[in-house]
């Protein structure tokens, strides 16, 4: 039966056999390019993890689904905040004077509700405590903080400084009603004098109970923050020095509060006075294995190693006579950064417009690419050949590194929830960046050299069809070698009446 199939089959169905395949490989080829450029993921890629590695036993679906379904719940979420941690931008912009500035003139929205929700959550920590409900004032700012309408906020904190001088008031009002920086600094000022003596205060009665110290944490943080954001406000307007003075001696009176990231204000205020000494200084002590790492630490540090060779380097003579020793450290650095955070190059070599960064940030992330971007930009146009170092070394880092979910060479695996993180806290019109961007993946490598194969068997059956037609029927019949070895075993089992009228149908 094998034998007679195959003797029936003439060259004019091979050629329609490759045709037809070729035809089908070029349509998923286009759809799988469409689903990329798209998305950023491929569509066999995603339907494989999500659906056919839990059949073939890569996930435990039977142990979650019999367990409880709301510890399930909290157990993913709290794998998946752990995964994305999202940080507190520390160079975050000032929405009165500055995000709704943006929004005056353009008519968008620069912040997104997940983003602006954050830093309500963040305000409430930070700002308020369990015994608010003592003072009045603090009372009014602890309701003020819940409130999602902006004047509605604005108008309780008019309220509360009716009562009493609330340095929280004077905070919210800095924030967000504040039209420029210099009226900004000015209702901050008022907000130091206020918590200085809140801070003062509660500092004699902290240790009188626990509600004390509460209330000492929190009017620490208040502190912290004001002074925080005056020396920010120093930096816009231009003076430098003094901004740098302000973060030097904040970072000294409150050395524990790092979680504040204030050394990241102190760089980019430091490179702005281009002191490269005190900047490396400042790296030293903070870019430490056991910290957590930064775009800012990471390329700060590669900036500071590019600047000693940039002015002088050229790919063409590199390429002669191989790096120096200083230029091999510098490409070393660049690497490092690129695989820590590997959208920032295409910002600051303005392939890729900037927008205003968001109030919170996803490290290794493009929300914190944008943060970083849009404060040192100047910083490294300002060093000279970094940009063109930057641009000749930092694609070479995607060599370097293996598949982005297994272990990099100095960091952990690139999570792959960033990309659904970032678009919570980008606005819409932001085009997402995704993490590798490979412009051919190997699934359209795959796709596209399986149709050049059926093409290429479709012209060489056209060509030559005996030939052809000669190689298939060897071809099928080592396939069918299996089934026939089947057959041969149930005729030999079968009664031989049985067999006869098997084969005949």
């Amino acid at each position: 039966m094998k034998d007679m199939f195959l003797n029936t089959l003439t060259p004019k169905f091979y050629v329609a056999l490759t045709g037809t395949s070729s035809l089908i490989s070029g349509l998923i080829l286009i759809f799988e390019w469409w689903y990329f450029r798209k998305y950023g993921t491929s569509f066999i890629e995603q339907v494989s993890v999500s659906h056919l590695r839990p059949l073939l036993g890569g996930v435990d679906n039977n142990s979650s689904n019999n367990s409880n379904s709301s510890n399930g719940d909290s157990d993913s979420n709290r794998q998946s905040v752990s995964e994305c941690k999202v940080w507190r931008n520390p160079l975050n912009l000032f929405r009165g004077a500055e995000y709704n500035r943006y929004t005056w003139v353009t008519g968008r929205e620069p912040l997104t509700y997940y983003d602006m929700n954050l830093s309500a959550q963040d305000h409430q920590t930070f700002f308020t405590c369990d015994s608010d409900h003592l003072r009045p004032a603090d009372a009014i700012m602890q309701k003020a903080w819940r409130e999602r309408n902006p004047q509605a906020r604005i108008s309780a904190a008019h309220e509360a400084l009716e009562i009493n001088e609330c340095a929280t008031a004077y905070i919210l009002l800095a924030e967000e009603e504040a039209t420029t920086i210099a009226e900004a600094e000015k209702l901050f000022k008022q907000a130091l004098k206020a918590g200085d003596g809140c801070y003062r205060r509660s500092q004699q009665l902290q240790h009188h109970g626990s509600q004390y110290e509460a209330q000492h944490r929190r009017d620490t943080n208040v502190l912290v923050y004001i002074k925080r954001r005056l020396a920010m406000c120093a930096r816009r307007l231009g003076r430098t020095r003094e901004a740098v003075k302000m973060m030097r001696d904040l970072m000294k009176e409150f050395p524990l509060l790092s979680m504040f990231n204030i050394h990241e204000n102190l760089l980019e205020a430091l490179l702005e006075l281009q002191a490269y000494a005190d900047v490396q200084a400042v790296l030293a002590k903070y870019d430490d294995i056991s910290l957590p790492k930064s775009a800012t630490i990471c390329y700060t540090a590669a900036l500071l190693k590019a600047r000693a060779v940039s002015d002088k380097f050229s790919p063409e003579a590199a390429s002669r006579r191989g790096l120096s020793t200083a230029e091999m450290n510098a490409v070393e650095a660049i690497h490092r950064a690129v695989e820590f955070n590997p959208h920032v190059p295409k910002y600051l070599l303005e392939m890729k417009s900037l927008i205003l960064p968001p109030e919170h940030i996803l490290k290794r992330g493009d929300s914190e690419a944008i943060a970083y971007a849009f404060f040192h930009l100047a910083h490294w146009k300002r060093v000279e050949g970094a940009l063109n170092l930057l641009h000749c070394t930092w694609e070479g880092t995607f060599r370097m590194i293996p598949y982005p979910l297994e272990k990099g060479h100095l960091f952990y695996p690139y999570p792959i929830c960033t990309e659904t993180a970032d678009r919570e806290l980008l606005p819409s019109f932001h085009e997402v960046s995704v993490y590798p961007k490979k412009e051919l993946p190997f699934f359209i490598l795959f796709t596209a050299g399986l149709c050049s194969f059926t093409a290429m068997l479709a012209l060489l059956t056209h060509q030559f069809p005996e030939l052809m037609g000669v190689f298939a029927k060897a071809f099928l019949s080592t396939l069918f070698a299996p089934l026939n070895f089947v057959m041969e075993k149930v005729e030999s089992i079968l009664p031989s009446s049985l067999w006869h009228q098997l084969t005949r149908i």
